[in-house]
């Protein structure tokens, strides 16, 4: 059967930018109501720090098993069964967090929900990256990110207007529900039915990715590669009033401000890098351009320039923008491994980068500062030394996948 091809701005294109524009919005909602809705179930000044990493870790470790999870039952089930049964999860547990009391229930929820998140922008970068010819598909991924990180925006200002940070959780478990219904619509990827569905293969095996030397070291470099989007907004953008009273004394920083500014910039990245990768016609090339960009933020970001609340909003949304690589970073996943075993990779990479956010952390806070009394500057200038240091070496290692033909399986694990 011949794979019917889409245009970029075909129903599967938009509802997959629809679907990750909900996912962002919540998944960046905790940063933007972070505050008061911390000190709404009961944390402290003197333990706000602590409490909210404690609640934005186990979401990310929820989106690290979910990953796993949904990355599996889409090659083992198809991708609009991972479509359907994230937006279901998320959208309850976004109910439900309007509705804790504590910081373990708002922590526990905020899990739930990552383990439904963890599912949305693979299975939808892979349905995309399999519909789309290859000369559209960069293109078109770039719009589902691009498009969907407009979500963080739509969160702050719905926090803006509404000042509830339990409604705001509610209004993301009722755009689920609506997107829900728009789903229905959709096909299933046609490549995927016709390679993986009835083909005698593994399917969905995350233990491929292990027992293969060379499918072993694409994987990890699809997954360091992207390293640096969660430095920026984890910890730089994140704690842009913590750097802002370090750096130059002030106390009216809002890091939900920050998070709008560079969710916005970041956004127009994603949607930039596609046309800029069909230009050069490579991924590497690409990618690299956006990797100068992001150091050359970070030197501003350090620097006595970055000096004012408005020179820090403006840098966040430069280093936003310079991260604007996500896109293609995960359609470069997508792009290293056959059918049988794309949605697994497309949603276990990103998802891993996303849980290794708490590994960051342990290094910035935890190793840094607390143990090596080291002040916020020099942890955070180190920490994002090594991020870059363990990217670039992963970025040389990683190959170019623009012109990849997908139309194949991981036949190597062909079953008897």
């Amino acid at each position: 059967m011949t794979e019917k091809k889409f245009g970029i701005l075909s129903l599967p294109v938009i509802v997959a930018a629809l679907g990750y524009f909900v996912d962002i919005y919540d998944l960046l909602l905790f940063t933007i109501v972070k505050k008061t809705s911390m000190l709404g179930v009961g944390a402290t000044d003197a333990s706000l720090l602590s409490d909210s990493t404690k609640v934005i870790n186990w979401q990310m470790i929820g989106l690290l098993i979910g990953g796993i999870v949904w990355g599996v039952l889409g090659d083992k089930k198809g991708r609009l069964s991972v479509l359907f049964g994230s937006i279901i999860l998320y959208s309850v547990a976004n109910i439900i967090t309007g509705f804790v009391q504590t910081v373990d229930q708002y922590a526990a929820c905020r899990f739930m929900a990552g383990l439904g998140l963890a599912g949305e922008l693979g299975a939808g970068i892979t349905l995309v990256s399999e519909i789309l010819p290859k000369n559209k598909r960069g293109v078109g991924t770039s719009l589902v990110a691009g498009i969907g990180l407009f979500g963080a925006v739509f969160a702050y200002f719905t926090y803006q207007l509404t000042q509830d940070w339990r409604l705001c959780y509610k209004i993301g478990g009722g755009l689920g529900v609506g997107l829900l219904l728009l789903r229905v619509s959709v096909a299933e990827s046609g490549m995927f039915k016709d390679l993986a569905q009835d083909a005698n293969v593994s399917r969905g095996n995350f233990f491929m990715f292990f027992n293969n030397k060379k499918r072993f070291k694409k994987y990890v470099m699809a997954v360091l590669i992207g390293l640096p989007t969660w430095y920026v907004i984890g910890i730089l953008v994140n704690q842009s009033d913590r750097f802002g009273k370090s750096m130059f004394g002030s106390v009216t920083i809002d890091s939900g401000r920050s998070i709008m500014f560079a969710y916005a910039a970041i956004a127009t990245g994603d949607i930039l890098i596609g046309f800029i990768s069909q230009f050069f016609k490579s991924r590497k090339k690409a990618l690299l351009l956006f990797y100068s960009f992001t150091i050359i933020s970070l030197f501003f970001f350090f620097s006595p320039v970055n000096n004012s609340d408005s020179s820090m909003y403006a840098i966040c949304a430069a280093l936003g923008f310079s991260t604007g690589f996500w896109a293609i970073f995960v359609t470069m996943g997508a792009e290293q491994f056959g059918t049988n075993l794309r949605a697994t990779a497309a949603t276990t990479i990103p998802n891993v980068v996303r849980g290794i956010l708490p590994l960051i952390n342990l290094l910035f806070l935890d190793i840094f500062q607390k143990t090596w009394g080291w002040d916020l500057i020099k942890s955070g200038v180190v920490t994002g030394v090594i991020v870059m240091t363990i990217t670039m070496i992963a970025f040389y290692f990683t190959e170019e996948t623009f012109s990849k033909d997908l139309n194949y399986l991981e036949a190597e694990e062909m079953l008897p």
